[in-house]
């Protein structure tokens, strides 16, 4: 629905790479961040463990966090 899962990789306090499952796909910051999201982004196996982890951390504990914040 309206849940998105982003993960976010830094180096030296700098966001360096980060995964958002909106986008679907990587997306580099720096020089190196983008040298390391082009790499992760043609590896189908790292992709695909990215987009699935969505529904691994969002989807299935999102009716639990609801309840217990009313």
């Amino acid at each position: 629905k309206d849940i998105e899962y982003i993960r976010s990789y830094y180096f030296n306090k700098k966001e360096d790479t980060r995964f958002s499952s909106s986008v679907g796909k990587f997306v580099g910051f720096t020089e190196q961040g983008v040298r390391n999201a082009a790499d992760w982004n043609n590896n189908p196996s790292i992709l695909s463990r990215a987009k699935a982890q969505k529904e691994v951390y969002c989807l299935n504990h999102v009716q639990i966090d609801y309840n217990n914040i009313l």
